[in-house]
């Protein structure tokens, strides 16, 4: 894993142009399995994260990533698997259910899971209602999830925009949810969504966010649908 080297030689350089603060680190377990369940402002957050938690993280990331052709793909899917992300097919079904079976691996090892419950980055700065795949995972494993708030990184890395700027930023590491583990076939849709909810809920209270009781993809694509329309009537 070449987690740790560009962690160490690369985190001094966007530490420097982020200026990450953190707090809450004591809310990480020193040990064992737990999911850092964190807001999606910009593409840096999945930087952000890894600059500021003294543990390796293991993402999610577009199956797209790992899926390129030709020197530039090869590479892409280097880097992403190196620095410990692994693909997810956002289609749905049984193909985004493999993802999570890793994830539970990953966990059930005592190893650190991140992911972004809103499933997307958010297309205005807002909070979006979360998926229910860290809870499931965490019901189904009985790990802490533990609500985390990142700060400021849409002004750094605006929608769009490659190279980020320099500012400030923080991560927020909140105090964790402890779950038990339950049995697959016990864990009904209801516990999914108040369970998702309550983690919502303390994002939300770190991050000061407007809550948005609708899943942002679906916003996307409504606000996609508007500039179409509005480009197809001039």
């Amino acid at each position: 894993m070449l987690y740790w080297f560009f962690v160490k030689t690369l985190g001094p350089i966007a530490k420097h142009r982020f200026r990450p603060t953190v707090s809450g680190l004591e809310h990480i377990p020193r040990q064992g399995g737990a999911i850092i369940a964190a807001n999606h402002l910009a593409v840096i957050d999945d930087g952000l994260l890894p600059l500021t938690c003294p543990r390796m993280i293991h993402f999610m990331g577009k199956a797209e990533y790992f899926e390129g052709k030709g020197i530039k793909g090869k590479f892409k899917k280097w880097w992403f698997t190196s620095v410990g992300v692994f693909p997810v097919d956002r289609s749905g079904g049984s193909k985004s259910l493999g993802a999570l079976e890793h994830a539970r691996e990953i966990i059930e090892k005592g190893e650190l899971f991140g992911i972004h419950i809103e499933g997307t980055r958010s297309p205005d700065g807002r909070l979006y209602k979360g998926h229910t795949g860290a809870a499931r995972l965490a019901l189904e494993t009985g790990c802490p999830i533990i609500p985390t708030a990142i700060i400021g990184s849409r002004e750094l890395q605006k929608p769009g925009q490659v190279i980020p700027g320099k500012g400030t930023s923080k991560v927020i590491y909140g105090e964790p949810i402890e779950v038990a583990k339950t049995p697959a076939d016990e864990v009904t849709h209801e516990r999914l969504r108040e369970l998702t909810d309550e983690v919502t809920r303390r994002i939300q209270a770190m991050s000061g966010q407007e809550y948005v009781p609708e899943y942002a993809q679906v916003v996307k694509k409504q606000m996609e649908e508007e500039r179409q329309a509005l480009g197809e009537g001039r």
